[in-house]
């Protein structure tokens, strides 16, 4: 006889049991009836953040969420529970429907903490929860302005990074003294606040919020050091609480601090109700992740269908991108164990912060935090409780140190490979060498492993290679082609976005790895200007503005200068326009000069200035062509053998605007003393008596490395033609981000293959790569002057939108032989007494 579980709440964890009772209930014993408060089947809320990148809530959805063509499943949205009655076991919504059950499962999940703040119910307050929450927030954000969050945790970091992809200038006020208090210790506060500093927003810890009250430009928050911020809008982020209610209601037993009490079976005090996910406290306490609330659905499904499983106990490691910095926590973090040991190693020069913590004999890892480079949670983690297999300093030690890193084979069968969804590396293997998997998504399909958060997936990976199964190079999980490949499917199919070619060739909604690698491409085959349209939502930081953003928050504008040769004219040009826009004038390693300290708004002004007196962008913040320096050769050097200045001039302005897996420098020399140091750049050319010497693939950057002689004394003709079949062949073949020096180390054949193909044309290609070259320097345009030519793109760049030329206050300098410079140390930004409108973006 068919029973009737009613399920009230569709959130990800009550859409997993759900999922779970219908894998498992072959034989049809229970009909479900799932009665949810959102208009909309469940989502990925874990993934919330990425909404700002579509605005289609439609590519949050989980899968099979509105369990179509399932007769067993009944799913009415929008239409919340207001009332249980135990006693006839049924439930009424507040449209009035009223269903019986056999049994009852709450999932209602948490609702945002909102603190008592007066003024926290004015116009412009905002909770950052849902789908619906974000549409609120951007319909707000329209025209740009400033945003605060009031919370510093892991949500509160996300809801700073939507405000600050909406174009807002972010505040992020934190109680506590650091921020993610409950993930990092103190010394990893430190250096995460430096960096999302670095990245924009300014951080308030340690202080409260006091007052929010209305004002003639918004809101003013009162904070308890009595700093004042003035604001369009306030999103609380601060934490959240059990949603509860009906189960008080209803007479069931709560936790202390809130939660529906139940036990290792996740059974309430009625045996006919259950309780799963953030609002269920298991003997007291709630979980407050995906992970636990996965396992406790798993749990009632198995219950319901006669089964013993309990509740396992729950992993509250995380690793997440918080703005763009790598965050991880795992196992005993803040060393409560009696007698543990910490281990750390913090460099703040390079923005990374580890700390181990290890029993007190020093044999067994206890936790750990990562600041800044995560990059090996996935092999710590599951190493939690396990002896350690190698000192523990050298498990921290910076990249490259001897004797550092851990491989998969030392983590143990039963350690959890992805806390998320309780899988260990014993049933990963299993999936490998018994079930068949051979890549990623197979393991996911198969032990549900890096379907949740991911972080696990560069360890499935590791388990593929370990297990035997030979590697995709697929870019990402949302592209099963290499960077190679990629750009010959756009290059042949000529898509010309990324909605199009992930619907095409890929999957799901791309991520941070895949959109910048597909922009790069887009652009080095000519799809249009940076910012036209979708482009503009693909590109990292810099190309956004045009500009490379500072540390304080203000940008720097490079001109162009070809070869270094620059006229007293267009140098009284840079003069003033320093001068007039107070910005700080450097000349460059690479000969040009750097003005520093442009706010968002100045920038198409300063643009105008240069583009007037004939200056172009430097593409200082692209990853593309930078410069070609020169030294001054054979007109003025008495040592000089051919003219290093006009042929650097020609380079440059043939290559420039040439987009590529990473920036690009260059150097021509006029003769053998090398004073433009072309032996260290991604191409070189040194003069000769009887022509050109070319060298490819240095780099002088984190690890310097000559370049390699290609050809020796050619005319200016081949040389050039050899320089374009060089680049058009890195730019087709390099990874992601990779330079031109490891791009060859990586290259079968090393320098002899890579002389074959561009000298010899053994492929049959280099037809192919100079023509892709002429259309290039064809099609040419300036960034900058497209900028200023359409008003769409210039609507980008607004800071005040009511009040151009009033000063950001959230921007300071000190004055430093004679010039501005920015202050480094955290200054609190103080609200303006005036009565001009701070809408900043």
């Amino acid at each position: 006889m068919t029973r009737t579980l009613v399920v009230v709440g569709h959130g990800m964890v009550g859409h997993r049991l759900v999922q779970a009772l219908r894998d498992r209930d072959t034989a049809g014993t229970w009909r479900v009836v799932v009665l949810a408060e959102e208009p909309r089947p469940a989502y990925d809320r874990v993934a919330l953040s990425s909404y700002v990148d579509h605005w289609d809530a439609g590519k949050l959805a989980l899968e099979n969420a509105d369990h179509a063509g399932d007769d067993l499943v009944e799913l009415h949205l929008g239409d919340p529970v207001v009332a249980v009655d135990r006693d006839a076991r049924t439930v009424t919504t507040a449209s009035g429907l009223v269903r019986g059950y056999d049994a009852l499962v709450l999932a209602t999940g948490s609702r945002p903490f909102v603190p008592p703040v007066p003024g926290h119910e004015l116009p412009g307050c905002f909770t950052y929860r849902t789908v619906e929450d974000l549409d609120d927030i951007r319909a707000a954000a329209e025209g740009g302005g400033v945003g605060v969050v009031v919370g510093g945790g892991l949500l509160g970091l996300e809801a700073a990074n939507v405000l600050r992809q909406l174009g807002l200038d972010t505040h992020i006020v934190e109680m506590a003294p650091r921020l993610m208090p409950l993930q990092v210790d103190e010394g990893g506060g430190a250096l995460l606040r430096r960096l999302v500093e670095d990245l924009g927003p300014s951080v308030h810890c340690g202080v409260s919020t006091k007052e929010i009250a209305e004002a003639p430009d918004g809101l003013r928050v009162v904070l308890s050091d009595d700093t004042e911020l003035t604001t369009g809008m306030v999103v609380f982020s601060a934490g959240v609480r059990p949603r509860d209610d009906l189960a008080r209601a209803c007479g069931l037993d709560v936790g202390e601090r809130g939660g529906v009490l139940v036990d290792d079976a996740c059974r309430t005090c009625d045996p006919n109700v259950y309780a799963i996910g953030e609002v269920a406290a298991v003997h007291g306490r709630c979980y407050g992740l995906v992970g636990p609330g996965y396992a406790m659905a798993e749990v009632v499904a198995d219950q319901l269908l006669g089964g013993t499983a309990t509740f396992p106990g729950a992993d509250m490691s995380t690793k997440l991108k918080l703005l763009g910095v790598d965050v991880a926590s795992f196992g005993d973090a803040h060393a409560s164990t009696g007698g543990a040991l910490e281990v750390v190693h913090n460099d703040p020069v390079s923005g990374c912060y580890k700390k181990l913590v290890i029993s007190d004999d020093a044999g067994t890892l206890l936790g750990g935090i990562l600041v800044g480079d995560a990059t090996s949670y996935a092999t710590l983690r599951p190493l939690v409780g396990q002896a350690l297999p190698t000192d523990p300093g050298a498990l921290i030690a910076p990249a490259g140190s001897a004797g550092t890193g851990i491989g998969v084979d030392a983590l143990p069968d039963e350690g959890q490979v992805c806390s998320c969804n309780a899988v260990t590396k014993g049933t990963i293997k299993d999936a490998i060498v018994v079930g068949g998997c051979t890549d990623v998504a197979g393991i996911k399909a198969c032990t549900k492993a890096g379907t949740t958060c991911g972080s696990c997936v560069p360890m499935l990976k590791q388990l593929l290679s370990s297990c035997g199964v030979e590697q995709s190079k697929a870019i990402c999980e949302h592209f099963e082609y290499s960077r190679a490949e990629l750009f010959e499917i756009i290059r042949a199919t000529r898509v010309r976005t990324f909605s199009e070619l992930v619907e095409k060739h890929g999957r799901g909604r791309g991520c941070d790895i895949c959109k910048p690698a597909v922009a790069s491409i887009l652009a080095s085959l000519g799809a249009g200007h940076v910012l036209e349209g979708e482009q503009a939502t693909l590109q990292d930081t810099n190309d956004r503005f045009l500009a490379n953003m500072q540390r304080n928050g203000t940008y720097s504008v490079i001109p162009r200068v070809p070869g270094g040769e620059i006229t007293p004219e267009k140098l009284l040009v840079i003069a003033e326009v320093a001068r007039d826009f107070g910005l700080y004038t450097k000349i460059t390693g690479a000969q040009r000069i750097d003005m520093f300290g442009a706010t968002v708004d100045q920038l198409p002004h300063i643009w105008r200035r240069l583009v007037d007196a004939g200056f172009e962008s430097g593409h200082a913040y692209g990853k593309a062509l930078r410069t070609v320096k020169s030294c001054v050769g054979s007109t003025w050097c008495r040592y000089g053998v051919q003219d290093s200045v006009g042929l650097a001039i020609e380079l440059e302005l043939r290559y420039r605007g040439l987009r590529s897996p990473h920036k690009i420098k260059a150097a021509v020399s006029g003769c053998a003393r090398e004073c433009a140091e072309a032996r260290g750049k991604d191409f070189g050319v040194i003069a000769t008596e009887e022509g050109w010497n070319l060298y490819v693939a240095g780099n002088g950057g984190f690890r310097p490395r000559h370049a390699d002689l290609l050809v020796s004394d050619v005319e200016k003709e081949t040389l050039i033609r050899l320089i374009d079949r060089f680049l058009m062949f890195y730019i087709r073949t390099a990874d992601r981000l990779q330079r031109t020096s490891t791009w060859l180390e990586s290259l079968e054949g090393g320098l002899d293959h890579l002389r074959e193909v561009i000298v010899d044309d053994s492929l049959g290609i280099c037809a192919e790569l100079e023509e892709a070259m002429s259309e290039h320097v064809a099609n040419y345009s300036d960034e900058w002057r497209g900028v200023l030519e359409d008003p769409e793109k210039l609507s980008r760049f607004t800071s005040f939108v009511n009040a151009p030329g009033i000063p950001d206050p959230s921007i300071s300098f000190r004055e430093e032989r004679g010039q501005k410079v920015p202050v480094l140390l955290p200054v609190p930004t103080v609200g303006q007494t005036n009565e001009v409108a701070e809408v900043k973006q």
